[in-house]
């Protein structure tokens, strides 16, 4: 029996590590050609024959990649911080508090999840244009302002808090922030974390609603100014794979960092209901 199962456990990491070997070839033949001179990148050959950096400092001196970096780090950092204030706020209220209509105010929220981001183009760049946001900041940053999946998120978590708990906490004279902010928000750390990573990087990826917003250059996040290089650059493939290459590597350093706490997200948004 315990061969038998060993077996299996065998064959279970094989599998994955096949997968896994799958998954990974693109991105390291994406690094290796961004080190790769413009004749060797038809070598089909995955080490570079010529090794050299001359692509990273033309991509990163002869392009607006530095200023596309600050773009998306402003709007990603500020959506980020904006949805880790008001979604545990409206979590804990719509979880703890009773009101009129509760129910039907959360599902209404809960329910434009179920709106393709396709379909609020349009009001987003009317409303953008009739308060003259069109190729600013805002424009990029009001869309991510609250999260819907965040609130549904937050609020579930906060029913693992046990009422007695908050109710101990206004006993001993807490007010009602304060058992908020320091007996409940506590409680759901890996909640807020996952929310947190998960905003960054999804505003960090944006490109639909950025591309339509914005008109100059000098405003364009990553995945915008990444388009437009490819498209600059269609010819030489060695820069359009480093420009990818710098493109990822927050998201690179982000992982590393926070690959705990993504794995724990992952696993608690699916199996907390």
């Amino acid at each position: 029996m315990r061969l038998r199962r060993n077996i299996q456990m065998t064959i279970l990491y094989l599998v994955f590590t096949v997968v896994g070997v799958i998954m990974l070839f693109p991105f390291v033949w994406m690094i290796a050609t961004s080190f790769k001179t413009g004749t060797d990148i038809y070598n089909m050959s995955l080490i570079p024959k010529t090794f050299t950096l001359e692509n990273y400092v033309d991509v990163i001196q002869g392009s607006q990649f530095p200023r596309w970096y600050l773009n998306s780090f402003i709007v990603a950092f500020i959506c980020t911080a904006s949805v880790l204030v008001f979604d545990p706020l409206m979590g804990y209220a719509f979880c703890k508090f009773r009101f009129r209509g509760k129910e039907f105010i959360f599902i209404l929220l809960l329910s434009t999840m179920m709106i393709p981001t396709e379909m609020m183009i349009i009001p987003w760049y009317l409303m953008c244009a009739e308060l003259q946001w069109t190729n600013t900041y805002w424009a990029m940053i009001f869309p991510g302002l609250c999260s819907a999946f965040g609130l549904f998120l937050m609020r579930q978590f906060f029913t693992s808090v046990p009422n007695e708990l908050l109710d101990a906490g206004r006993i001993d004279g807490l007010s009602e922030i304060g058992v908020y902010a320091r007996i409940a928000l506590p409680l759901v750390k890996p909640a807020l974390s996952a929310l947190g990573i998960f905003t960054f990087l999804g505003n960090w990826n944006s490109f639909l609603w950025p591309v339509i917003a914005l008109d100059t250059s000098e405003k364009y996040t990553i995945a915008v100014g990444l388009a437009q290089f490819s498209a600059e650059n269609s010819s030489q493939w060695e820069l359009i794979m480093t420009g990818a290459a710098v493109a990822t590597i927050p998201i690179i350093i982000i992982f590393l960092i926070f690959q705990k706490q993504i794995i724990e997200g992952v696993q608690l948004t699916g199996v907390k209901g």
